[in-house]
């Protein structure tokens, strides 16, 4: 998913209906590879993009703690 698609402009988290935010993927160590996601930094919430698809039911997300927030706004597409 590329940061300037429309379909960011329509997509809402599940639980709180508020916007969502690209976390691009980013290369790096084969252990520490950060795959696509969508982040809630209301709910420290992300929820993965699979194939292109993002998995936005509420299960789908991942709760994230403190200091994993912090480094996921850093990566957070402008």
């Amino acid at each position: 998913m590329k940061p300037d698609d429309p379909l960011l402009k329509i997509l809402a988290c599940p639980l709180d209906k508020g916007p969502l935010h690209l976390l691009p993927e980013e290369a790096g160590q084969e252990e520490a590879r950060q795959e696509e996601a969508l982040y809630n930094p209301r709910l420290h919430r992300r929820y993965p993009i699979v194939d292109g698809i993002p998995q936005l039911l509420p299960s789908s997300g991942e709760q994230v703690p403190d200091d994993v927030h912090e480094e996921l706004l850093k990566r957070m597409a402008p």
